[in-house]
């Protein structure tokens, strides 16, 4: 499917559609999570509680400025060691707090609104951005199931995504995304690169001067 070039081509317009293609299988569902979003908030700080946020460190070294958790049976931790899925968090020693069933039925209803039907995530990683905080651009590939799709939930403040493409050097569409959107990839659009720009200052009626991300996935 061509990509338009334009960077507003995904701009905030409520006459748009609901529901915007970015790839072959990749789709952006707009306002998809709102009507659940208080709800998906309440569980992030329930599960904070029990599973702390953390800055974790890359294999190289570096901290990452966004702060994580996650719950499911397995979760995503990064160290000098490497990237990985664990069924323990290594912070607490305890298993991971099991995935809340909001969680659970929104990943599901999202996967099956861009044609992913029988999604049955066992991990999510929860990503929280501060001011300032970025994601660079990257694959997901620390999956076993790559027949699974990604379904990437955005709580608070707005962000600029990055949608890229085969390759790092490809020039990524820029995407705003809103409290309660949802981007969802998988098939052939699986492996496209992606990220988020550092986040903007602002404060949000539900997260306060945070966004949320939750970013549900099939690992095993």
């Amino acid at each position: 499917m061509p990509q338009a070039p334009a960077d507003d081509l995904f701009a905030n317009d409520p006459a748009a559609p609901q529901a915007l293609p970015l790839g072959a299988q990749a789709v952006l569902l707009r306002g998809f999570a709102l009507a659940q979003a208080d709800a998906l908030v309440q569980c992030v700080q329930h599960i904070a509680t029990h599973a702390p946020w953390r800055h974790m460190q890359t294999p190289g070294g570096q901290t990452m400025s966004v702060a994580m958790t996650g719950c499911g049976p397995l979760s995503w931790i990064s160290d000098r060691r490497g990237y990985r899925y664990a069924a323990h968090d290594p912070l607490t020693g305890q298993p991971w707090p099991a995935m809340p069933q909001a969680f659970l039925q929104l990943a599901q209803a999202a996967a099956q609104q861009a044609g992913f039907a029988g999604f049955q995530p066992d991990a999510c990683l929860i990503n929280r951005y501060a001011p300032g905080a970025r994601m660079s651009l990257h694959q997901d590939r620390d999956e076993r199931d790559m027949d699974a799709p990604i379904v990437s939930v955005s709580l608070g403040l707005p962000a600029m995504f990055l949608w890229g493409g085969a390759t790092r050097a490809e020039r990524p569409l820029r995407v705003p995304l809103q409290h309660g959107d949802v981007v969802v990839w998988g098939g052939v659009d699986r492996l496209r690169f992606h990220g988020v720009l550092p986040l903007a200052p602002g404060a949000h009626p539900t997260t306060g001067d945070c966004r949320i991300n939750l970013t549900f996935r099939k690992a095993r």
